[in-house]
């Protein structure tokens, strides 16, 4: 089984309670675990697309780290745009966490598929999509392509990207062009929160299946992005 679950959120020092953000995000660590133990088993893979933990630093951060290591489960994590503890790939695999992985220009293999992805960024037809963003989207795009050419041949695909993959009019960009024409199957993705709930898209388009897996909008809750018969 294959399970998905983005902006988690943690806060090891106790600084940004998510409360702040509405009813719904009380105990949401709480709630993220319960569901987590609930379903997980040990042979399982869950992908986590970023905004993982608050702290600012790596030796902040590493709290939130070996926790989610310790849950049921292989992990793959890739970059948010909150997580500011995220360092090189170096660094990170230097924390020898037993059954984490990052993604982060490359990819990662899991039985029958190969899971690539990348950060991500805002679409061009935001209204504060500015030209210093322009440089920021175009290497964000690069690095999905370097993740894609470096998964196992003959794998079926998995991307895992934090901002929503296509505009804000739900028509193709340059991320989402990519997923089809690399064929990409599924798409999970997160960023959204509240009034974000809004530009969710879910469904088929352009051959890739996309799912949003927020937090808030899953209800805290992991979901079944690939099941034990790899549907």
């Amino acid at each position: 089984m294959i399970y998905g679950i983005g902006d988690l959120h943690f806060d090891p020092i106790g600084e940004k309670p998510m409360d702040v953000f509405g009813r719904k995000w009380i105990n949401h660590k709480e709630k993220i675990i319960e569901s987590w133990k609930s379903k997980v088993k040990d042979d399982d893979l869950v992908l986590l697309p970023g905004d993982i933990s608050w702290g600012l630093r790596l030796s902040e951060s590493v709290l939130d780290l070996e926790l989610i290591d310790s849950l049921p489960g292989y992990k793959i994590i890739s970059k948010g745009n909150h997580d500011y503890w995220w360092s090189s790939i170096t660094k990170l695999d230097e924390l020898k966490l037993e059954k984490t992985k990052f993604l982060y220009n490359n990819s990662h293999t899991f039985g029958d598929y190969a899971i690539v992805g990348t950060r991500g960024w805002i679409s061009k037809d935001m209204s504060e999509f500015k030209k210093a963003d322009e440089k920021i989207y175009n290497r964000e795009v690069i690095r999905l392509e370097n993740s894609i050419k470096s998964a196992e041949k003959g794998k079926k695909l998995i991307a895992m990207i934090h901002y929503p993959p296509y505009n804000q009019d739900f028509s193709a960009n340059e991320f989402s062009n990519l997923l089809t024409k690399s064929g990409v199957g599924i798409c999970i993705y997160g960023h959204l929160h509240a009034e974000g709930h809004r530009q969710v898209f879910e469904g088929i388009k352009n051959d890739v299946l996309y799912k949003c897996v927020s937090s808030d909008y899953i209800d805290f809750k992991l979901q079944e992005i690939v099941d034990g018969k790899g549907n």
